[in-house]
């Protein structure tokens, strides 16, 4: 069947009632018939997958903030702006997949979306649609479940090695240790090349990894070059890679840009974990890159910004999180560069992508193990549970609430990742829905005194690593979630005054009083304490019943009407 005979009698069939279940499943279905390909080379992209392996529910953010420039450009939309700058109509399953939008009501009708066995069947499908289509993983795939903790990232690799991956960069894998990953990339990494042309030994700025591979798709010669996180050891231990350094390196990026022009690449490719923002940015500084297929800030972008620089234009992309996006970018290319592309971001809705067999026993060999500890049910949630935003969503909220009433303590922190799964009313809350907000190598729950002086700074910081106006320095994930102090923000300030009105049951902060904090996931070397699951996984047990927390977001000021702001959030 032709793809315009699919789409016929797709459209038949729908206007003739098709049942609202099999109506669900086949509008997602469409999208994945492609027209032919534009040009010789196709590049799959998937990143931030977090480990997840099963398909799951997860809600995109309704507060996403960009300053200065960034406002009010992608990817700094949220919902009906989102729809409206792409032209997705509301309502559909693209805008079930692309924004927050209903997302119960649309959840239950499109089902869960990602898991690795929907996703294998995808990649074969546009496989056979795109002879000799490379494979890309943008990192954030080895850590974010409990099972990719236990077995030290092994189920993914061994799942990405299943699923035919080519290429990978890494950010999150870095938490297992410089050791293991040498030891990963020794044993069991395959065939996978592992890219990261910006992370050096400290000693002698030697190349800890391979900068980038060379490869010829169709007769056109393709370099694929890696870009690791490159505030690794800010937003994470330093000790766990304490003899690498990182950086964005934009000076030797450009020198490996043109070392792979040299050797004969028609086009230049970089596998990033920049983020966006700072993807976007680099491309207007550095030249001689067709695309970044870009990871890290989890951003759903339908389509490529295109950027201007010094000798051309580079496409710059972001493909989401946790298994629910397949990017495909096909370019058209001459020895005098790329003449054309086409893009599309495929939600990955595993209702209406068959579950490939071999993958599927392999994910369950892996979970087999566990499978009993991960189904433990601890409570049952009767509002819908999230994380995603630049500030506390409903998930986080449980956390700083289990911190709260199981340690004592008056204020509670728990950092701003943007990974973690949701988890719709009505439904039990399990061990596995809460590592899959907690899966961390370093999860230890401390209580500390800090002064209200302290505190101030402390979040001023944080929220600089956010809202600077200068990718460059954005240097974290999402505003730390904050439980018990309530508190002023106005994003658009300058450093050390965006922060404002701290108050604590209605009383001020004061700058001099000392204040009992409970935290998790501390940086420092030798930290210890209780892990945060198992404090949740108390807190959860003992209230056997979850009602909507009130989420504690801050005043927000400066930001006006700001279409990274959804109506209400």
């Amino acid at each position: 069947m032709t793809r315009r005979e699919f789409l016929e009698v797709l459209a038949a069939a729908l206007a003739a009632g098709l049942p609202l279940a099999t109506r669900a499943a086949s509008e997602p279905q469409a999208l994945y018939v492609l027209p032919k390909r534009r040009g010789q080379v196709t590049l799959l992209h998937f990143t931030d997958c977090h480990a997840q392996l099963l398909p799951v529910y997860f809600r995109e953010p309704d507060v996403n903030i960009g300053v200065k420039e960034a406002r009010g450009k992608p990817p700094h939309l949220v919902g009906e702006a989102l729809l409206r700058h792409f032209g997705i109509s509301p309502g559909t399953a693209l805008a079930h997949a692309y924004s927050h939008l209903d997302f119960v009501e649309a959840a239950r009708r499109y089902g869960k979306v990602g898991g690795f066995a929907h996703f294998a069947t995808l990649v074969k499908q546009v496989r056979a649609q795109r002879p000799g289509a490379l494979l890309l993983d943008g990192g954030d795939t080895w850590q974010g479940s409990a099972t990719a903790l236990w077995t030290q990232g092994a189920d993914m690799r061994a799942a990405c090695r299943a699923l035919g991956v080519d290429m990978m960069t890494a950010h999150w894998e870095f938490t297992y240790g410089a050791a293991r990953v040498k030891q990963a990339l020794a044993e069991d990494l395959g065939s996978i090349e592992f890219l990261a042309q910006n992370v050096r030994s400290a000693d002698f700025d030697d190349p800890v990894f391979k900068a980038y591979s060379l490869r010829e798709l169709n007769g056109v010669p393709v370099a694929i070059i890696g870009q690791a996180f490159p505030y690794t050891p800010i937003a994470n231990p330093r000790h766990f890679v304490a003899e690498w350094t990182f950086g964005i390196q934009e000076e030797r990026l450009q020198k490996t840009v043109a070392e792979a022009r040299a050797k004969g690449a028609w086009a230049v490719i970089l596998l990033s974990h920049n983020g966006m923002d700072v993807d976007l940015k680099l491309a207007s500084r550095v030249t001689g890159i067709d695309a970044i297929l870009g990871g890290h800030t989890h951003d759903a972008v339908p389509r490529p910004v295109v950027v201007k620089n010094a000798s051309g234009t580079t496409l710059v992309t972001n493909a989401g999180s946790n298994g629910k996006f397949l990017a495909v970018l096909d370019l058209e290319v001459t020895r005098a560069g790329v003449s054309g592309y086409d893009y599309r971001l495929l939600p990955v809705f595993a209702n209406a992508l068959p579950a490939d067999a071999d993958m599927e026993a392999l994910i369950r060999k892996y979970r087999a193990p566990y499978a009993a500890k991960l189904g433990e049910k601890l409570a049952v949630s009767e509002g819908l549970l999230y994380r995603r935003g630049n500030f506390n969503g409903t998930l986080d909220q449980v956390i700083l609430d289990a911190l709260l009433a199981v340690k004592g303590a008056e204020i509670a922190f728990s950092p701003g990742f943007r990974w973690g799964t949701s988890v719709l009313p009505g439904t039990p809350i399990t061990t596995e829905d809460v590592m899959n907000a907690t899966a961390i190598t370093y999860p230890y729950v401390t209580v500390n005194e800090l002064s209200g002086e302290s505190i101030k700074a402390l979040l001023e910081d944080i929220c600089d690593n956010l809202f600077n106006p200068d990718p460059y320095y954005q240097q974290g994930g999402d505003m730390v979630r904050i439980g018990g102090m309530r508190y002023a923000c106005d994003p658009t300030a300058a450093m050390g005054k965006r922060i404002g009105n701290m108050t604590l049951k209605g009383q001020p902060i004061e700058a001099g009083k000392r204040y009992k904090i409970v935290s998790w996931a501390p940086v420092a070397e030798g930290a210890s304490g209780e892990p945060v699951w198992e404090v949740v996984s108390t807190y959860l047990r003992n209230s056997k019943t979850i009602r909507p927390p009130a989420l504690n977001r801050p005043a927000l000021s400066g930001v006006g009407a700001d279409p990274g702001i959804a109506p209400g959030a």
